[in-house]
């Protein structure tokens, strides 16, 4: 059973660090372009950023860029979300995905999703 489980969520104030993690399982996703993206109350899910199936290349929505940094761990299929300089703004449940693609950018339509974390930054 193909899962994706994110951890790391919490709350933080403003201007501080979170660090989240998306445990792989099932298969392998070293071919998969991995994504983050994040629902916030009464809005729709929206896209955070992607990294390509090697590592090596990124991207990121306009808010976060300089402030969120993505990585993966092919060797222990786990993805990252390093998050800094938070702000109220960022308050959302943020979720993993994983697409059998070589494309990395807006994600569309993922074949996985994890359950989701929540992250609460406080003014």
């Amino acid at each position: 059973q193909v899962q994706l489980v994110e951890s790391g969520g919490g709350l933080v104030q403003a201007g501080g660090s979170l660090r989240l993690s998306c445990a792989a399982s099932g298969r392998t996703f070293s071919g998969d372009v991995m994504g983050w993206f994040r629902q916030a109350p009464g809005k729709e899910r929206e896209f955070v950023g992607s990294i390509s199936r090697g590592g090596g290349s990124t991207y990121y929505r306009e808010s976060v860029k300089g402030r969120f940094t993505i990585s993966r761990d092919n060797a222990k299929n786990t993805v990252y979300l390093q998050m800094s300089s938070l702000q109220p703004e960022d308050t959302a449940v943020y979720y993993c995905a994983a697409k059998r693609t070589t494309r990395i950018g807006p994600l569309d339509k993922p074949d996985y999703w994890g359950q989701g974390t929540q992250v609460t930054v406080s003014s």
